[in-house]
Parts: structure tokens; sequence; C-alpha cells
């Protein structure tokens, strides 16, 4: 995941393609077993994920996290506490998101958060609001701008899904 971060960060990477195989040394070696009692023990020990919410599936040291949470950041919290515990290879976060309000999703609220935030240049970004669903189109200058605008729009009340379809074009950052 690092090494993915890192290269998402690099001026004019438009795509990604992941190829890292993980292997463990021998000395770190754990049983399926032994992964996924420290996992579960991990995700009680994090106050920001609910207790009993939150299925988990090891194999072959890979964590398959399922269930439904009502915020994004206890999803994204829940892959990062168990990422990076011995023996894990890798993480395939299927948490989804259904949120605990029946108030309506307004796009203007949407797009006053995204304008809110001085790391994202939002000239060119389009709010666009289906039910439960944000669908962010548009151009943005970096990966961070693109992960950032997303971020945003989780943090609004009633999200259930976020589509992020901005493109990061590097040379629109100086036009």
């Amino acid at each position: 995941m690092e090494a993915e971060n890192a290269a998402k960060k690099v001026v004019g990477v438009k795509a990604l393609v992941e190829k890292i195989e993980v292997s463990l040394p021998h000395a770190w070696a754990r049983t399926n077993g032994e992964i996924a009692d420290e996992v579960l023990a991990a995700l009680k020990a994090n106050w920001t994920v609910p207790n009993d919410k939150v299925m988990v599936k090891v194999e072959n040291g890979w964590i398959t996290l399922e269930g439904e949470l009502p915020w994004n950041f206890q999803k994204e919290a829940a892959k990062k506490t168990v990422n990076y515990l011995l023996g894990v290879k890798g993480v395939t976060n299927n948490i989804t998101i259904k949120s605990n309000t029946n108030e309506a999703i307004e796009k203007a609220d949407v797009e006053a958060a995204i304008g809110r935030s001085w790391t994202v240049d939002d000239r060119d970004i389009v709010v666009s609001v289906s039910g439960t669903t944000v669908t962010l189109s548009g151009t943005v200058n970096s990966w961070y701008q693109r992960d950032e605008a997303a971020r945003i729009a989780w943090n609004t009340p009633g999200i259930w899904h976020v589509k992020n379809e901005l493109a990061v074009d590097y040379e629109y950052a100086f036009s």
C-alpha cells in the first residue's frame, strides 16, 4: 500500500498497475487462525469500529472485511487497524456503508464542503447526487486532490456511495 501511495504522488502518473507479491520470512509466518484472532482483537480494541459489525475472513494471510457500517471513516479505520498486523499480506475491504440518517443529501452541501478545503481546487469538480450516491466528475491536478475530494464527500451525512470519476491532469495545474 505504501508503494501504491508513493506512486500516486509522482507528478505525471495517470494510471497505476500493481503487481506486488508479498512474501514473508518464515519466522513471520502465521496461520490463518492466528491472524484471524489478532484481527478480531485489533478491531475490538479500536473504538471507532463498532463491535460485532465487521466479519473477517482470512485466506493465505489475505484478510477480507465484510459488513455494514454507518460511516466511511469507520470502514477506513477497520482497514487501517488490520493492514499492518504481523502475517497480513493484504486486505480487501468489502464493508458497505448504510447511513442511519434518512435526510436527503443536498448537492449544495457537498459542493460547499469541498469548496471549504484549501487543499482541493474545486473549479472543475462537478457534483451530482442521486439518492444516497454522490458522483464526483471533472478534473483535478493531483491524486491527492482526487482522494481528498472523495474523503470530504464521504463525510456528508446520508452518503452510502461515492463514485469518484475525477480525472487527474497534471498539466491542468499549470494552466
